[in-house]
């Protein structure tokens, strides 16, 4: 979620030769989200109240016998960041940036030169959300974003979420039992 990270927008795409108009109802996907422990993080808890908004206000009703079946997902990633850059090696004054010579004049490095390593960590997240045909059991719309994650979005998950998950449904293009598209950016 752009929200939830230092990436830019999320970026969805929809399956064009789906029936959109058929779609009024919805429910979540059987042990929908990330969790896999016998029970729910609180990033779920924010994100099944976030998706639930998000599809009310678009019209659709859930229901125990939906059209569509909604998933989410994150994944999140220690990555390593390998960043060299070069160090201009000067004779008379080792590795600088420019130099006074020593028959006064003013110049840069010239010749041999060095580089500089800097190696960080950081972790980045995949997040998305699915809509899925329930009786097709197809995917018809995905939304997903990338980027790394901050302090700021550890510190402040429920809203982050808060904030990410409309930016999402900003994405897709349909309300409850329509074909056309609207508000799709």
């Amino acid at each position: 979620m752009s929200a939830c990270s230092s990436a830019g927008k999320p970026t969805a795409d929809y399956d064009h030769n789906a029936q959109f108009s058929t779609y009024k109802t919805w429910n979540f996907i059987e042990d929908a989200g990330p969790d896999h422990s016998g029970y729910q993080s609180l990033f779920s808890q924010y994100m099944i109240t976030a998706i639930t908004k998000e599809m009310n206000q678009r019209g659709y009703v859930q229901s125990d016998n939906p059209d569509l079946l909604v998933n989410f997902n994150a994944h999140v990633q220690e990555k390593t960041k390998v960043r060299q850059s070069s160090v201009p090696y000067d004779s008379y004054y080792g590795y600088r940036g420019g130099y006074y010579d020593p028959w006064g004049g003013y110049g840069m490095g010239m010749g041999m030169g060095g580089t500089q390593t800097t190696v960080s960590q950081y972790d980045e997240g995949t997040f998305n959300i699915d809509l899925i045909d329930a009786r097709q059991k197809r995917l018809v719309w995905e939304a997903v974003a990338v980027g790394k994650i901050t302090d700021k979005l550890k510190n402040n998950l429920e809203q982050a979420v808060i904030e990410g998950v409309p930016e999402f449904f900003e994405l897709y293009p349909f309300t409850a039992g329509s074909d056309v598209p609207v508000n799709a950016k």
